[in-house]
């Protein structure tokens, strides 16, 4: 930035944040995603852009951060056992991509004219996946925990944990480089020793030492600090600030250990994640790391867009454009053949290419080891950086283009039955949590009813309890007549998406009119909204819970159950005199029921 401060650079913040706060919205509402809104404020606000920041690289260096805070978060709901039972993928199907990659990316340069040596460190920085992307858009899809998303991450860990052989093979392959099979023995002792003074840490220290700050306010735990004065200093502090310190010491501690040791920062906080992932405080580390975690990821793709060098891309584009392309294109079949080999269906093995042809940030890493080394000069490491991070800016919009285009894959139903004409005197749609319970009282009397739902494990499930469920669809109308709709007296509407409960009460009072209609409602608005589609009865699904939990506070308060009783009764009265307000019109839908109810008791109401 123009001028100096002596102070912190408050203008740099504001611009850094106004930026994201402007494109992020944008991209999102336009559905390219955040990653992509991030990418192109940092084009625009860096050095090749508007000119508004000048060392893309030190903000890069220090956005990293949030690619290890974000590994830690991700291992924290990695369990062990978890984390044993991806070992097949790990070491199996991860290390056939990564070595398979890397023989046939090494192909590219060498095609163009380059040798051998700077064709396979070109290529073998192409191969490491940009964990940074990967996870952030497994996240956004909800993919993390599926088997598909676990598949990815077991790849993305063996790439992370393959950068610290990858460095010492750019150190043996330099020019008059004699380094010995002791050296190279000595640093994998080293990385194998410092993984196991962590996981020694996370064994025994850890747990101890977030046990003892989350319970100083136990006199036990005082008595037996009382041994040390470090320990007794952090048990006396209530304060929620230790709290979080703690679990940055934790993440950053882990991160350098692990550096120290020749590993990778985000393969030291993920480990540290493992460790702690069966601990109690999980959810509170959790809490605490992620706001760092959010604005240092966003900070990190802004510094990524910022480093895309226009200029070097305008002198190199034939190059350019050339390598990106074939590089995709060659790890995008590598992707998909590794996937296919290892069983993985056609369309998984799909959006799996999809979301790992780029490369990845350790390519930064490994690039500037091999320019320290003499095996490639200042030109080929800014040709090479810029491939990375334009292959990393077209990932966003091949998922997008991935979404769009590939129809949705069809459930497995195998083995499930759909109705054909069943008959019922209820018609019962969606049968997770509350259609369960809602079937439970009518069964009890004997009621005939026919269940729908679509999750077929939630069906086989059900089954094994003893329920019939019918596999079909409530959305369509054909689904419906099947299952009985004509016939049926009664029609209740359980599922648990707002939009899809709207659709089917829409659906089922035009088709059905004499059918009683009874429908679960996301909320106020929601039930507003079902009351005119024509729905003989709603009820909000969390309504008669919250006054049954507020019935107990109050008897536990010491209230006789005849005046509690008599005080959610009257919560209840007012709150359907103001909902037939609010249906009729007479007031805006979107108020205040306990606004409401303050002023009803304020009037003596």
């Amino acid at each position: 930035m123009a001028g100096e401060s002596t102070g912190v650079d408050l203008q740099s913040v504001v611009i850094l944040l106004g930026a994201a706060v402007v494109a992020v919205p944008l991209f999102k509402r336009a559905r390219l995603g955040s990653i992509l809104g991030y990418l192109a404020a940092g084009l625009v606000i860096g050095p090749f852009g508007l000119a508004l920041f000048s060392d893309a690289e030190a903000m890069l260096h220090v956005a990293e951060l949030g690619v290890v805070m974000f590994l830690f978060i991700i291992g924290l709901e990695m369990e062990p056992k978890r984390l044993w039972s991806m070992r097949r993928d790990i070491f199996g199907m991860g290390l056939v991509q990564l070595l398979l990659g890397m023989a046939l990316l090494s192909v590219v340069g060498v095609s163009l004219g380059y040798d051998l040596v700077p064709s396979l460190i070109a290529g073998t920085g192409f191969v490491l996946t940009s964990t940074a992307i990967v996870m952030q858009m497994l996240q956004e899809r909800g993919d993390i925990s599926t088997p598909k998303g676990q598949r990815i991450v077991s790849i993305l860990l063996l790439e992370d944990l393959a950068i610290v052989p990858l460095l010492a093979l750019v150190a043996f392959l330099a020019p008059g480089a004699a380094v010995s099979m002791a050296e190279r023995l000595q640093s994998v002792a080293i990385g194998l020793g410092a993984i196991a003074v962590l996981v020694l840490a996370g064994l025994y220290l850890l747990n101890p030492l977030f046990r003892l700050l989350a319970a100083s306010r136990a006199r036990e735990v005082m008595t037996a600090a009382a041994l040390n004065p470090l320990f007794r200093l952090l048990a006396a502090s209530r304060a929620r600030e230790v709290m979080t310190a703690a679990a940055l010491l934790v993440v950053l501690g882990a991160a350098l250990w692990m550096q120290m040791g020749g590993l990778s920062t985000a393969m030291g906080a993920f480990l540290a994640g493992v460790l702690l992932s069966e601990s109690s405080f999980r959810h509170q580390l959790e809490a605490d790391v992620e706001p760092f975690r959010g604005i240092l990821l966003g900070l990190f793709f802004l510094a990524v867009g910022m480093s895309v060098d226009l200029g070097v891309i305008a002198a190199n584009w034939q190059l350019v454009a050339v390598s990106v392309t074939a590089f995709m294109l060659l790890k995008a079949a590598v992707i998909f053949g590794v996937a296919r080999t290892f069983g993985a269906t056609g369309r998984e093995a799909l959006e799996r290419t999809v979301l790992m042809a780029q490369g990845g940030e350790f390519a930064f890493v490994l690039y500037a080891a091999a320019l320290a080394a003499g095996l490639i000069d200042r030109q080929a490491n800014a040709v090479l950086t810029a491939i990375i991070i334009i292959s990393m800016v077209l990932t966003p919009l091949m998922v997008v283009l991935h979404d769009r285009l590939v129809p949705k894959g069809a459930v497995d139903a195998a083995g499930l039955e759909v109705p054909d004409g069943a008959q019922a005197a209820v018609l019962l749609i969606g049968f997770g949590r509350f259609g369960q319970i809602v079937s439970q009282s009518l069964l009890a009397r004997r009621c005939s009813i026919t269940i729908i739902d679509t999750d077929p494990d939630a069906i086989k499930a059900a089954e094994a309890f003893g329920f019939k469920i019918y596999y079909g669809d409530g959305t369509r109308l054909d689904i419906l007549k099947a299952a009985g709709a004509a016939e049926a007296r009664m029609v209740i509407i359980a599922t648990d998406d707002r939009a899809v409960t709207t659709r089917i009460a829409h659906l089922l009072r035009g088709e059905f009119p004499d059918t009683q209609i009874i429908a679960r409602a996301y909320d106020r608005q929601h039930a507003i909204e079902l009351v005119k589609l024509g729905v003989d009865h709603q009820l909000r699904e969390t309504f008669e819970s919250a006054l049954a939990l507020s019935r107990a506070a109050l008897v536990m308060l010491d209230v006789p159950d005849d005046a509690a009783d008599e005080t959610i009764e009257g919560v209840r009265k007012r709150d359907r005199e103001r909902f037939a307000l609010q249906v009729s019109g007479d007031i805006y839908a979107g108020s205040s029921l306990l606004i409401g109810n303050a002023k009803d008791q304020a009037s003596g109401r």
